[in-house]
């Protein structure tokens, strides 16, 4: 399965060519990737192994948006005593040379000239940003380096958010009342793939230098869930796009005008299927691969910071031979999704990095950090009782 183009194995399970396109959506998101490409097998599997309230291969809504994750687990570190500093860019990690051969972190300097002296960094920053953008190279082997400049960030995604003055209305599933939502709009909205070859024809057309036709399109109202993203009547949507490349066929980069154009297009096909969609909207925000790389900092706009192929997996991620969250530079760690086991919001890459960190530096958890790890524990429990009760409520 790890090596299987993940048509195969949709094939071999399944006879509904709709049913095995929806599946295949899951095999391709955020990779250059088609489901006949081989690897796209794993990539499906990365997918579903995660789960929510005990169900297998489902995701959730976090209330207030994904930002509520990361202030949720900030507020616990600030209340265990960690510093966070936000706008303050790292322009270089600092490394002290023993003369014997030896290399190791002394610390990073900001963007601002201030020098923060420390004997261990942990970068969760892309491997081109940490090995490549910070004054790494000329203290690491050269093959280390080439292997960093051959990592696959290519992405075909684009993101695109809307906020809308009233509820969609889909016609394989009409409104029974304009403003009540029913129980497909809490769900994904699959566009563009009712067919595994409707996906292969919009791969290709990118893979050969243009932007897919009719690219397939993945949406959700979070909205309809969680009250606290839009006023009363009114929704917020989001779509993920492929395949769109990092540039417009010919290289020329996108701009306010291309995406505008594009963005029009991809309204216009959802008008296909939820007539009067691109009236409602009020207001977009269009992010193509090269807008979420300058954003995020997410190179090429890759969203797990690599492919996740299996040249790029495992003992291999982020290089070879250098899958143990450690670097050629003694006190420098990878704990982002550029290590094992890759991109997701699943915390598993800094969790195993912690732990070498740990043993490495002869430490055991201090009481604080069990507290913060049994608090992060609990703030997932609690989340998987209220969706218990909303589900219960609702049956």
């Amino acid at each position: 399965m790890l090596s299987a183009p993940a048509s195969g194995i949709l094939n071999r399970w399944f006879e509904c060519d709709t049913l095995k396109a929806t599946l295949a959506t899951d095999s391709v998101i955020g990779a250059w990737l088609s489901p006949d490409s081989p690897g796209s097998g794993y990539v499906l599997l990365h997918h579903v192994m995660g789960g929510v309230s005990g169900q297998a291969g489902v995701w959730c809504y976090a209330e207030g948006g994904m930002g509520s994750v990361s202030n949720s687990i900030a507020s616990s570190a600030q209340s265990h005593g960690a510093t966070i500093l936000t706008n303050k860019d790292v322009s270089s990690i600092v490394v002290t040379d023993d003369g014997r051969g030896s290399k190791s972190v002394s610390g990073v300097v900001l963007d601002d000239g201030t020098e923060i002296k420390t004997k261990c960094v942990l970068s969760n920053a892309t491997a081109k940003v940490t090995f490549l953008d910070l004054g790494l190279k000329s203290h690491l082997p050269s093959e280390f380096v080439a292997h960093v400049k051959t990592i696959d960030y290519r992405s075909p995604v684009l993101k695109i958010n809307v906020a809308l003055d009233r509820l969609p209305n889909f016609t394989a599933w009409p409104n029974k009342d304009p403003s009540t939502p029913m129980p497909h709009h809490e769900c994904t909205t699959h566009m563009n793939s009712e067919s595994l070859e409707q996906i292969n024809l919009a791969f290709r057309e990118a893979d050969n230098g243009g932007v897919s036709t009719r690219p397939f399109i993945e949406m959700t109202i979070p909205s309809v869930v969680d009250h606290t993203l839009a006023p009363a009547g009114h929704h917020v949507a989001t779509m993920f796009i492929q395949y769109i490349p990092y540039t417009q066929p010919g290289g020329q980069p996108w701009d306010d005008h291309s995406k505008k154009v594009l963005a029009d297009r991809i309204f216009d096909q959802v008008d296909e299927y939820a007539p009067g969609f691109k009236s409602s909207i009020i207001g977009a925000d269009v992010l193509t691969p090269a807008d979420i790389e300058e954003i995020f900092g997410l190179t090429g706009g890759n969203i797990f910071q690599g492919a996740m192929g299996l040249n790029q997996l495992y003992f291999s991620r982020p290089v070879p031979s250098w899958g143990n969250y450690k670097t050629p530079i003694d006190g420098l760690y990878v704990c982002g999704s550029a290590a094992h086991p890759g991109g997701g919001v699943m915390g598993a890459p800094g969790r195993n990095c912690a732990g070498v960190v740990l043993k490495d530096l002869k430490l055991s958890p201090k009481p604080g950090v069990v507290q913060f790890v049994r608090k992060i524990y609990k703030i997932g429990k609690d989340f998987e009782k209220t969706i218990k009760k909303e589900q219960n409520q609702k049956n």
